[in-house]
């Protein structure tokens, strides 16, 4: 297994060095209100595409695929080899032959967001305000309905949300990480203990802070790192004391250097607040591949019943992924090796 893992890494760089940059480019909407009453007279969203659009007689955009990230990412996080493999020639989502987007959510990457100027003051944004202006971004981009739709984590949720709140503008949805039920105990929790840390830090000043609040991000860092780990694979990485003691130190330096500005990650951290699908999956009507993770901290077995929820949905299919050495836990929806299968087996039928 170790050297097929390798061999796929291998593959993935090949495949990742022969892939053109994307193209960068922002879509503004004006006066976007939100679902809190608040308007922004510009909405910015940033994006990225890869390959070239195929337009029917009408000019619509047919051959699009639009990934959505998680909580915190950005499009970019889909530019590393374990994802970019998909994107090479002869691939499931070749981009000879597909039109990828990958947008940055509102509050997120270099899309509109509190840090931006407003601070707290910026509209109390969720799923549902995220998923209605990536609508606006395809109608500007002439994407009637995507070919596929793809989310991890955040990106996942907001694929529940997008198939009930727009039905049909997706001919396949694959959601990568999540489940479909209010987002409650521990998922909430971890979420609101991070949020508490950084409005418990002196230095926050009611988001009016001339430095940032580390001593409360440091609390959201670690209770990420945790929740987005993988037990079987950590052990192995990690199989000492002091092995688990350097790796606490690196990871609480890179979490930090990488973090959101503190404004910023309250309001990703709660965005998914409304969020509670479940009883709506039936106006999901395309074909689903729903797949979760048997070693995910964040959503596990055994919350739920997931295979008779996906029931609901018209054409739905739900896959969990069986825990390895070499699964990656949470992350594992970024790693496509673990399901592009199934990928495959979602564009076959859903022609």
């Amino acid at each position: 297994m170790l050297r097929l893992i390798a061999m796929f890494a291998l593959l993935a760089a090949a495949s990742a060095a022969a892939q053109p940059a994307p193209t960068e480019a922002d879509f503004t909407a004006r006066d976007y209100r939100f679902s809190d009453g608040k308007t922004l007279p510009e909405l910015k969203q940033h994006y990225r595409t890869l390959g070239t659009p195929v337009r029917n007689p009408r000019g619509e955009i047919i051959n699009a695929v639009m990934v959505g990230h998680g909580t915190g990412g950005s499009g970019t996080q889909f530019l590393q080899p374990q994802f970019t493999r998909l994107f090479a020639p002869g691939a499931p989502l070749d981009t000879a032959k597909y039109f990828i987007i990958l947008p940055d959510a509102i509050g997120h990457g270099g899309s509109s967001k509190p840090s931006d100027g407003l601070k707290m003051a910026f509209p109390a944004y969720d799923y549902a305000d995220m998923v209605r202006a990536q609508g606006l971004l395809l109608d500007h981009l002439g994407v009637k309905q995507l070919r596929l739709l793809i989310g991890t984590s955040m990106g996942c949720m907001m694929g529940f949300q997008f198939g009930i709140d727009l039905p049909g503008r997706a001919a396949a949805i694959m959601p990568l990480a999540c489940n479909v039920i209010e987002l409650a105990g521990r998922n909430r929790l971890w979420r609101a203990m991070a949020i508490q840390a950084i409005k418990a830090d002196p230095d926050w000043q009611d988001g009016n802070y001339t430095k940032p609040p580390l001593n409360g991000m440091r609390v959201g860092v670690a209770l990420q790192t945790l929740a987005s780990s993988a037990p079987v694979r950590m052990q192995a990485d990690v199989p000492t004391r002091a092995a688990a003691d350097a790796l606490a130190q690196r990871a609480m330096a890179a979490g930090l250097a990488g973090s959101a500005d503190a404004n910023d990650r309250i309001y990703q951290l709660d965005a998914s607040r409304n969020y509670k699908p479940l009883a709506r999956l039936s106006r999901i009507k395309v074909p689903v591949t729903w797949v979760n993770s048997a070693d995910d901290f964040i959503n596990p077995p055994g919350i739920g019943t997931p295979v008779a929820w996906t029931r609901a949905m018209a054409k739905g299919r739900f896959v969990l992924i069986p825990e390895t050495a070499e699964t990656r836990g949470h992350s594992t929806h970024t790693w496509s090796m673990f399901w592009e299968g199934e990928l495959e087996a979602l564009l076959a039928r859903s022609q």
